[in-house]
């Protein structure tokens, strides 16, 4: 069935992208998603916040944005799936178009805007597929035209906490107006504060991890604030990275200046970069999901040296299609047992502490 859906992307290029995005859920709503995908060796399992990742290759937030088809995708062969973001109300995003590929870039650009069905819907579909299995976290955000930041977060935790393996907190996206100034330190000291203690009243017993989501665009100084308050916050674990607002010179699509959110391949080395950075400067406490540009094996693993214990992709699929995560989970397989390490956990932040040239901006 991946090989189907391999099969299917050229016909799904020539529809625009946020079209072809609908018809994808559409068909794996309607049950074309393969049965069970095959078994991961052992060596790929990785133990986290008290549970058994079968292998380290999640599919990131932005393809189930209402929590649609979350066991089709881990059918697909993903370790984990995040679903969202998702909203507290209901609302459409930005104007359409807001999708677009960058074929020549291996990229996307978008600026959807948080479009999502709300939590209602969401927390709907996650309740009706308890005990299925697998590892479901949901990414959380705020209304555009919100009063209140914090308290739609703090809503989103209250309802979504005891339906999700893990809850990642998105304040980090380019696309809706002074959410990254979240991320300032005082700001988010104080968010994280507030959502541990709306998660410790809606699941008292067996919390699930608390995630934050950064982006990829701080400064020296944001990098380091950002560090220092998930040491003292007693979040569970950080996200990197979101999407990009910088436009590398290289880039040669006719799209490339289109505002909005890049990602895929150009955001691969600044986001591999931050992810080291981060991992020194939490002093490899924090754990960390990398995130930004995967299309291979190869880069999985470069992620994972660089201090990742987890990973996530999504872009890569609108081009190699879902075949693509057997693959990385194969080649990832066969990097360890080059380098001889017999676990994921043994290769985290490898090479971490190796001296970097890459800059952080594009």
């Amino acid at each position: 069935m991946p090989l189907l859906f391999d099969l299917a992307l050229p016909a799904a290029r020539l529809l625009p992208p946020e079209a072809a995005h609908r018809a994808t859920v559409l068909a794996l709503r309607a049950g074309l998603a393969p049965k069970a995908a095959v078994a991961d060796p052992p060596d790929l399992a990785v133990k986290l916040w008290r549970r058994r990742f079968l292998n380290p290759v999640g599919l990131a937030a932005g393809f189930d944005k209402d929590a649609e088809v979350p066991d089709a995708m881990l059918a697909f062969g993903f370790g984990f799936v995040e679903v969202g973001t998702i909203t507290p109300l209901p609302q459409k995003g930005n104007p359409k178009p807001r999708v677009f590929r960058l074929n020549e870039d291996r990229a996307v650009i978008n600026r959807l805007g948080f479009n999502s069905a709300g939590l209602e819907a969401a927390a709907r579909r996650l309740a009706m597929r308890r005990g299925k299995g697998g590892i479901v976290g949901v990414n959380i955000g705020k209304n555009r035209d919100t009063h209140d930041d914090v308290g739609d977060y703090v809503e989103g935790v209250r309802v979504l906490a005891p339906l999700a393996d893990y809850l990642t907190v998105n304040i980090s996206s380019p696309n809706t107006p002074g959410l990254r100034d979240l991320q300032r330190k005082s700001a988010v000291t104080r968010l994280i504060a507030q959502l541990l203690e709306a998660r410790g009243r809606a699941t008292p017993q067996n919390p699930p991890p608390l995630l934050l989501k950064i982006a990829p665009d701080l400064t020296a100084d944001e990098r380091s604030d950002l560090a220092e308050a998930a040491l003292s916050s007693g979040i569970d674990g950080l996200i990197i990275s979101n999407t990009t607002v910088a436009r590398p010179a290289s880039l040669q699509s006719r799209f490339a200046h289109e505002p909005g959110g890049l990602s895929g391949a150009p955001l691969f080395a600044p986001s591999t970069a931050l992810l080291s950075e981060m991992y020194r400067l939490t002093s490899a406490k924090i754990p960390i999901i990398g995130v930004g540009g995967i299309a291979s094996g190869a880069e999985a693993y470069r992620k994972i040296r660089a201090g990742a214990s987890l990973v996530q992709l999504y872009t890569a699929l609108v081009y190699h299609g879902p075949g693509l995560v057997q693959r990385i989970k194969h080649e990832l397989s066969e990097l360890l047992t080059r380098d001889g390490f017999t676990s994921i956990t043994a290769a985290i932040g490898a090479d971490a502490y190796m001296p970097s040239t890459t800059p952080h901006g594009l």
